[in-house]
């Protein structure tokens, strides 16, 4: 097994155990950084937000719906 593949598969038990305090965290990020551009950018924050989230879902190969 390559590191890769060893690397893969430690972020993808991690994403299936810990995957909603990460979708957390990636949502008060997004909080905050709407915050600090005074909500100029909130509909690209949001997007990238929910991007992001939806990449976090499909690491451990489930579709479980991290929101």
């Amino acid at each position: 097994m390559s590191f890769f593949d060893k690397a893969k598969d430690t972020v993808s038990d991690a994403v299936d155990k810990h995957g909603d305090k990460i979708a957390s965290g990636i949502d008060k990020a997004a909080d905050l950084a709407d915050g600090k551009t005074g909500g100029k950018h909130s509909e690209r924050i949001r997007s990238g937000a929910d991007k992001a989230k939806d990449a976090l879902d499909k690491l451990d190969g489930k579709n479980d719906d991290i929101r």
